[in-house]
């Protein structure tokens, strides 16, 4: 089982982060192109650039799974492009729809604070990228940290029409609290990874995770 986790736990998380995007953004992609969001070039630079990463995400995590090591490091300078557009193309979108702190949303605030944070991961990732145990799971994190926008999208397609017996202002109520457990859970799983390989918390893993559970806090008390 322990070598099972090893050799499998990034490639299948990442395709699992893979597919939740694509079902979260399945309008965009398929069910609704003439939305208006489809034309905002600050939307499509920045839906693209998300995408990418997550899909180079993907490739890596199999290039290093069937040992192409050297195609895995030449991936990594597209990475790195990759890695600014994304920060730069939210930064933008930030800007623009930028409404003040006092009326947002939790949900919106932890996405403003986790930002700078996925940025933060990338570069650190690209400094250790010779110690492979620091740099997949800072990779990892970096992805997780800018989940909020996939996991918000996936809640009306995926768990809305399973929750038949409660009424729109009870699913509405249930959101934050779904939102938040299952974002923990990919952190937890990480943890878990560690816990089955390592048999102990891994630094990167622990430093996410406090992370993690700091930024909620300050989202919901300010």
């Amino acid at each position: 089982m322990r070598d099972a986790v090893r050799r499998y736990y990034f490639p299948l998380a990442s395709l699992l982060l893979l597919a939740l995007t694509i079902v979260g953004f399945w309008d965009n992609l398929v069910s609704d192109t003439g939305q208006p969001s489809n034309s905002d070039p600050k939307f499509i630079i920045h839906g693209v650039l998300c995408g990418a990463w997550i899909i180079l995400l993907v490739a890596q995590t199999w290039l290093v799974r069937g040992g192409n090591v050297r195609l895995h490091r030449r991936l990594g300078i597209a990475g790195a492009a990759i890695a600014t557009g994304v920060t730069l193309s939210t930064i933008w979108v930030f800007v623009v729809i930028w409404n003040g702190w006092a009326v947002m949303a939790p949900d919106v605030k932890i996405n403003r604070l986790l930002l700078l944070s996925y940025s933060l991961f990338v570069i650190l990732a690209l400094r250790l990228r010779r110690r492979p145990d620091w740099h997949k799971r800072l990779i990892f994190i970096a992805t997780l940290l800018m989940l909020d926008p996939v996991l918000g999208r996936v809640y009306d397609p995926l768990v809305v029409p399973l929750m038949t017996q409660m009424t729109e202002p009870q699913i509405d109520a249930a959101f934050l609290p779904w939102l938040i457990l299952v974002w923990l859970g990919f952190f937890v799983s990480l943890a878990a990874y560690d816990a089955i390989v390592a048999r102990r918390l891994h630094p990167v893993t622990l430093t996410g995770l406090l992370w993690f559970a700091a930024a909620w806090t300050i989202a919901l008390m300010l």
